[in-house]
């Protein structure tokens, strides 16, 4: 696991982590990585066919537009890559 050293952090910024980590009843530092995860991991993960039916929503396709995909598209499950 990773380490990381933060400077220079002012007075009232590490009072305020260490108040908010005794309300959380955990150290500053676990209280820290909770705030560095929350911050930087998504909200929810995106499923590419939602991305894509919102992309097609844009473009206002219609859902004989939609139909259409469906008649082309194929029907056997995909296979998983090997890498070996």
């Amino acid at each position: 696991m990773r380490s990381i050293t933060v400077r220079n952090i002012p007075d009232e910024v590490h009072r305020a982590l260490r108040v908010r980590a005794a309300q959380h009843n955990c150290s500053a530092e676990a209280e820290i990585r909770d705030i560095l995860e929350n911050a930087v991991k998504p909200e929810g993960r995106v499923k590419l066919g939602s991305l894509l039916a919102d992309i097609g929503r844009r473009a206002k396709l219609t859902d004989e537009n939609f139909a259409v995909f469906e008649q082309v598209r194929g029907k056997t499950p995909t296979q998983p890559v090997s890498f070996e």
